[in-house]
């Protein structure tokens, strides 16, 4: 039964993301490193999603989905066991930064087989259905992990230490994933299509790629791509270890346990109700009509940090509220670019291409948030935030530029393709 595995499957999909992209960044923080190392190192995490369309295809020649996404579970597990032990090392930065990386390889290839296992084995009613409820799960992932996760490392390391607190939080986080890996391999269906790997005519490979390239108005799609999270993409490195630094260098100087229940209760559940609120409203009126509110959502914001730095307000419901807000407007600006990437992707080879274009988006990630760390160790909090605030700039020039269509993304459009 779909119930039966669904939501265990797109949890186990988001935890994994959302500990090497986020939780890192605290954990390292926490550990002392400065923020150019943590920025950087962390930044590098990305790089598995921005290739990973070009192993995809290797992906579906080899072995049975269920297969993969079942050994990707089991080998995240003793990955995170491993992070736990080497923490326990001295000069760990650089080992705990390659296990990452493998960590962050691994989910990269259990997404791939994972979305690929959830096509075969539903029917394409089923997929329709249940679309919304793995959403759900992979939400309550990123709740667990930026939330619960960092709350329980932080009242671990209050009374292990930090090394071992955080060791013993990856420790179980392996535990967890090796459970649902041998809990998959009870209840995931064994569709018949999925018996053994598909064969891949890479010359279809290499025209769909090409194809992708010769999209009208190519150069525009790809600066917006690469673009449009400018701003963001260097804020995010840094939101954390903000909120731990001390007061004296213009951080919050708050705990990791306060962290993490910013995250839980203000952070996340603002970035899914934004999510969710742009979803309903382009449903109802077309990408067209709240792109533009949406491009403004995602970038003002960000005002939200120029005002904390400045402040640096101690009471942490005053500093939820503005968390909050930059979430809102993310969860709620973010839909409009997912919509976009789903318009660009429409025609022959729409799979392909919308793996492109996320791979795309997470180089446009990657490379701001690569130097982000040593710009705010080079001038302060409160001038980088403002420097954020500037580095939006792009996102409103590219979004200027990228053709739209009024009515994508219509529920009564949809209807009527379908």
């Amino acid at each position: 039964m779909p119930w039966s595995w669904i939501p265990s499957l797109y949890f186990v999909q988001g935890l994994p993301y959302v500990v090497a992209m986020t939780v890192s960044t605290i954990m390292l923080k926490d550990l002392g490193y400065g923020n150019e190392e943590v920025a950087l190192y962390t930044s590098l995490l990305y790089l598995p999603w921005v290739v990973k369309p070009l192993w995809s295809p290797l992906v579906e020649v080899s072995l049975p989905k269920r297969t993969w996404t079942i050994w990707m579970q089991g080998l995240l597990g003793l990955i995170c066991v491993g992070v736990g032990f080497v923490l326990q090392l001295p000069d760990v930065l650089l080992a705990t930064i390659a296990m990452l990386w493998v960590m962050a390889m691994a989910s990269a290839t259990h997404d791939i087989a994972a979305d690929g296992f959830y096509m075969l084995g539903l029917d394409e009613n089923q997929q329709a259905f249940f679309v919304g409820f793995r959403s759900l799960f992979y939400r309550i992932a990123m709740m667990t992990g930026e939330g619960l996760v960092v709350v329980v490392a932080g009242m671990l390391a209050a009374s292990q230490g930090k090394a071992m607190g955080w060791g013993l939080t990856f420790g179980g986080l392996g535990l967890l994933l090796i459970a649902f890996s041998w809990y998959h391999s009870w209840v995931l269906p064994r569709p018949a299509r999925d018996r053994q790997g598909e064969q891949v005519a890479w010359q279809e490979v290499k025209v769909a790629i090409a194809s992708f390239f010769r999209k009208d108005q190519i150069g525009a799609v790809l600066l917006f791509l690469l673009l449009f999270r400018f701003g963001e993409a260097q804020l995010v490195k840094l939101a954390g270890p903000f909120m731990l630094d001390a007061r004296e260098v213009g951080g919050l100087g708050l705990s990791t346990v306060v962290v993490g229940n910013i995250n839980l209760w203000f952070g996340v559940p603002a970035l899914i109700v934004g999510g969710i609120l742009g979803g309903m409203l382009a449903a109802r009126d077309g990408m067209k009509r709240w792109f533009w509110p949406m491009v403004l959502a995602i970038n003002l914001p960000n005002l939200a940090y120029v005002w904390l730095a400045f402040r640096q307000p101690e009471h942490w419901l005053e500093i939820g509220a503005m968390v909050g807000l930059e979430k809102f407007g993310y969860g709620f600006g973010f839909t409009g670019f997912m919509l976009y990437l789903l318009f660009v992707a429409q025609g022959s080879f729409q799979t392909t291409h919308y793996a492109l274009g996320t791979g795309l988006m997470a180089l446009g990630m990657m490379i701001p948030g690569m130097w982000s760390g040593w710009l705010q160790e080079e001038i302060g909090y409160t001038a980088f935030f403002i420097w954020v605030v500037v580095a939006t700039i792009p996102s409103f020039m590219v979004s200027a530029l990228v053709p739209l269509d009024k009515d994508f993304g219509k529920k009564e459009r949809s209807k009527m393709a379908g």
